[in-house]
C-alpha cells in the first residue's frame, strides 16, 4: 500500500474549526468529509467499536444504521441502538437504529430494507457483532457454540449477501469484518476452539468475498494490534484492564483509513497501528487509555511469527518440539524461588482453583533456576519443581530474579512481556488470570 499522510488542517469537531496548525503526526486521524451522504451500514454498533466507528462516520456526514439486538439497557452493558441514535456527535449525519437479531435472516434481511427505503443506498457495510466465550471444548455449552458461530460466521456471512446488491451500484463499495488474520498457530484453537473457528469464519468470508466480488466491492478484515477498552473488556479481563488496553477510537481511524480506499484495496487483513502509520500517525499515546503504559498483545498475532512458521515446518502439521525426555537436572538447592513456590501453595484453596482452572509451567534461569509447576486445575492446587503431570496450558520463561520480583509486585508481568524479560507460549487469557493471583499473594511475598 503507498503511504498517505493525514490532512494538515485539523477538522476534529471539538476544535471548533479555529485551529489551524499542523498535527497529521500528533493527533487522532481527522475527518475529510469524504463519506458525507453516504450510508454506512454497522452491526452491533450500539457500543464498543461498532459504535466509535458510527460517530466517526456520522461526523463526516454520513448516514449511519446502528444495527444491533439491544433495545432495553444491559445491567453490565451501557448502550442501546437508540441512545446510540441520540448522540450529540451523531448529528452530522443521519442515524437510524434499527433492530437484529443477526441469525435471523428475515430480521435481518428487513433491517437491509428498511434503511433501503429511506435512504436509497448503502455504501458501507461493517460487520462488527461478536460473541465470545474463552472456554475449551468440553466446557463450552452448544447453545454457546450455535450463539458463536450464528453471530460471527452466520451473521457476517447473512449481512454481507443481504447488502451486497446495494453495495454493487455504489461507487465506494466496501464490506469491512472486524475479523483477525487467518494465523493456524494452533495455540490460538487448543483453548478456545470454537470461538476460534466462528471468528476465523468471518475472516474466510473476506478470503470468499474479496476475490468473488473484485473490482466491484472491497472486502477487507481489521484488527487491533493491542487489546481494545470496551465494556466486554471489562468483564473478560476485570478491574484494571483498561490501563493495558488502548481506546476504541484507533479502530474508528483505521477504519476510516480503509473507507477512504478505491474498490482495488481489497482481500487485505490490516492491522490497526499499521494502516495508521501509513497515513502519518506517529504519535499512539494518544489512543493509549493511560499513555505510557505497557499494553496488552491481541489474540491471534503471535509477537514472533517466523519462530512459529519455521517451528510448524521443521515439525509437519503439529508446531510442538517432538524431542526425546532428557533426565530432569538436579533440584536446586533452597533459596527464594522455592520460597516463593512455598509461599504460593501455602495460598492455594479449591476457590482458587476452580477460579482459575489452569497449569503453569515456569521455565527459570539463573540460581535456583530449573522446570518448576504451578497446578491450579487438580482438587486444591498443587506446585512443585519438574515438569507438570498433565500438559501445562502457559509456559513462562524467564530469569528467577525477575520470577521473585514478579510474584513479590516489584515487577509487573505485562512490563516484564514486552520487555523481553518474559516469554509466554500457550494461553493468554489464562497468563492473565495468573496475574490477578499475583496481585492477590503480592503482600505475603
Amino acid at each position: 500500500m503507498r503511504s498517505r499522510k493525514s490532512a494538515s488542517i485539523c477538522s476534529i469537531p471539538s476544535c471548533g474549526g479555529c485551529c489551524h496548525r499542523l498535527w497529521s503526526a500528533e493527533v487522532m486521524l481527522p475527518n475529510t468529509g469524504r463519506l458525507a451522504g453516504c450510508t454506512v451500514f454497522i452491526t452491533g454498533a450500539s457500543r464498543g467499536i461498532g459504535k466509535a466507528i458510527a460517530l466517526k462516520a456520522a461526523k463526516d456526514g454520513a448516514n449511519v444504521v446502528i444495527a444491533a439486538k439491544t433495545t432495553q439497557t444491559h445491567p453490565k452493558l451501557q448502550g442501546t441502538i437508540y441512545t446510540a441514535a441520540e448522540e450529540r456527535d451523531m448529528a452530522d449525519g443521519k442515524p437510524l437504529p434499527r433492530h437484529m437479531e443477526v441469525p435471523s435472516e428475515r430480521e435481518m434481511n428487513d433491517a437491509v430494507e428498511q434503511p433501503i427505503n429511506k435512504m436509497l443506498r448503502i455504501d458501507i457495510l461493517v460487520n462488527n457483532a461478536s460473541a465470545i466465550s474463552l472456554t475449551n471444548t468440553l466446557e463450552t455449552p452448544t447453545k454457546r457454540v450455535d450463539l458463536m458461530m450464528n453471530v460471527n460466521t452466520r451473521g457476517t456471512y447473512l449481512t454481507s449477501k443481504a447488502c451486497i446488491p446495494y453495495l454493487k451500484k455504489s461507487r465506494i463499495a466496501h464490506i469491512l469484518n472486524l475479523s483477525p488474520p487467518l494465523n493456524l498457530n494452533p495455540l490460538w484453537f487448543k483453548q478456545h476452539c470454537a470461538y476460534t473457528i466462528a471468528k476465523y469464519g468471518m475472516s474466510m468470508c473476506v478470503l470468499g468475498m474479496a476475490e468473488e466480488f473484485k473490482g466491484e466491492i472491497a472486502v477487507n478484515a481489521l484488527w487491533p494490534k493491542t487489546a481494545i477498552h470496551t465494556a466486554a473488556m471489562d468483564m473478560l479481563g476485570g478491574s484494571g484492564i483498561e490501563s493495558q488496553c488502548r481506546k476504541v477510537d484507533i479502530i474508528a481511524d483505521a477504519a476510516y483509513c480503509i473507507f477512504k480506499k478505491p474498490k482495488s484495496f481489497t482481500g487485505n487483513f490490516i492491522i490497526d497501528e499499521n494502516i495508521l502509520k501509513e497515513e502519518g500517525i506517529t504519535n499512539f499515546d494518544v489512543y493509549a487509555v493511560t499513555p505510557g503504559h505497557p499494553l496488552l498483545p491481541d489474540f491471534f498475532l503471535d509477537e514472533q511469527p517466523e519462530t512459529v512458521i519455521k517451528k510448524m515446518e521443521s515439525h509437519g502439521a503439529d508446531p510442538e518440539l517432538k524431542k526425546e525426555k532428557s533426565p530432569p537436572p538436579p533440584k536446586p538447592c533452597s533459596g527464594a524461588v522455592e520460597e516463593t513456590f512455598r509461599i504460593v501453595k501455602e495460598s492455594l484453596s479449591d476457590d482458587v482453583v476452580k477460579a482459575t482452572q489452569a497449569i503453569y509451567q515456569f521455565e527459570l534461569s539463573g540460581e535456583d533456576g530449573g522446570t518448576w509447576f504451578l497446578d491450579l486445575k487438580s482438587k486444591g492446587g498443587n506446585v512443585g519443581y519438574g515438569e507438570p503431570s498433565d500438559r501445562a496450558d502457559v509456559v513462562m520463561s524467564m530469569s528467577t530474579d525477575d520470577f521473585v520480583k514478579m510474584f513479590s509486585g516489584k515487577l509487573k508481568p505485562v512490563v516484564a512481556f514486552l520487555s523481553g524479560k518474559l516469554k509466554i507460549k500457550g494461553n493468554m487469557a489464562l497468563a492473565i488470570k495468573l496475574e490477578k493471583l499475583m496481585n492477590q499473594m503480592n503482600a505475603r511475598l
